[in-house]
């Protein structure tokens, strides 16, 4: 049986050398291609923009894409030993943890890590982009005194109604509520889960856990919430959608937007080189106009990048925007099964 298997690999090998040699050019057009996964919608529309269009003016490279990006997928496809994704648009937490197991190390010269923020690589990652976990409140709802630091997020008394937030550990609450509770943001970390939870539960009452980063717009729109602690590009997308919203610009997380490849691809080689060029100057530039995220470059000047007043607004990483915490990546990687399952538990209590 395994001799008739191995018979019909050589055979299915003599075929594709033989298609190789009759069709050159259709051989040159498989390895051009790469299929790109992410979240789907205007997200990825701007992906297409900003950083697929120019590489394939440059390179002659054509990209399938596909949503959504998701880690149960990649497993199932290193598994069968079938990858059709090459590159993904998804957390990085994912990468770090099964990096070389379900994700390709990044060994191209052209991603200098050098180029980016300290503690924002891995050997599996880069970032493509920089967001913040913003801290805003509804101007309607406040026309006398209004919030202006972390600590009021957690005070119901003088800032009343709901506080919309991701139902997602790593969303920023936990660092805020260590911050708001007295601890200094250079000492965040290791997260004291527990006390962290101890303050949430001081307004466990007025907290609204939302399913998606969508929802979370509706209910701000609606003015279901007072409050709301969410991404960067929600935030603009909500402001847009008619929402009074302000931002609090005192402690503030800030994470990390990344490609990662997943194990197997069929184009790895080809995969890197687009994600060398997605993360250059230029493309990181038109990116951030077109997201109103930041660009992960360090030699990118964001007083050079036209953003609107509203994508200013919600943009944690222009001067003046008090304290920025990047979130710790190896202590994510290493707990973050430990966290979500405390954080379910806790939702429940």
């Amino acid at each position: 049986m395994r001799h008739n298997h191995l018979l019909a690999l050589a055979a299915t090998g003599l075929l594709l050398a033989a298609t190789a040699a009759c069709g050159a050019n259709s051989s040159t057009e498989a390895t051009k291609t790469l299929t790109w996964a992410s979240t789907g919608g205007q997200f990825q529309e701007d992906e297409k923009k900003a950083l697929q269009e120019p590489f394939t003016a440059k390179s002659g490279t054509k990209f399938v894409n596909v949503s959504p990006a998701d880690a149960s997928q990649v497993k199932a496809m290193v598994a069968s030993g079938n990858t059709a994704w090459d590159l993904a648009n998804m957390s990085w937490i994912y990468a770090g943890a099964y990096c070389g197991e379900l994700y390709e190390k990044l060994d191209d010269p052209a991603l200098d890590r050098s180029k980016f923020p300290p503690g924002t690589t891995h050997d599996c990652f880069v970032p493509t982009y920089r967001y913040a976990n913003v801290f805003s409140y509804n101007a309607d709802m406040f026309k006398g005194e209004a919030p202006s630091k972390i600590a009021d997020f957690f005070d119901v008394k003088r800032f009343p109604g709901k506080r919309i937030v991701h139902d997602y550990p790593k969303s920023g609450l936990l660092e805020a509520a260590l911050v708001a509770d007295g601890v200094a943001p250079d000492k965040v970390y290791p997260l004291d889960l527990e006390r962290a939870l101890r303050k949430l539960d001081t307004i466990k009452s007025s907290l609204v856990f939302a399913p998606s980063y969508g929802a979370i717009q509706q209910m701000m729109v609606d003015k279901q919430g007072s409050m709301v602690l969410t991404v960067t590009a929600r935030s603009i997308v909500t402001a847009q959608s008619g929402a009074n919203l302000k931002a609090v610009w005192d402690f503030t997380t800030v994470d990390i937007g990344a490609l990662v490849i997943p194990k197997g691809s069929p184009n790895k080689a080809l995969a890197q080189q687009a994600l060398a060029f997605v993360t250059e100057p230029a493309q990181a530039k038109t990116y951030a106009e077109l997201t109103g995220t930041a660009p992960a470059r360090t030699d990118v000047d964001i007083s050079t990048i036209g953003y609107s007043d509203v994508q200013k607004a919600f943009n944690a990483f222009l001067p003046d925007r008090g304290t920025l915490l990047e979130q710790d990546k190896p202590w994510w990687i290493e707990n973050t099964d430990m966290v979500t399952k405390r954080w379910t538990s806790w939702k429940v209590s």
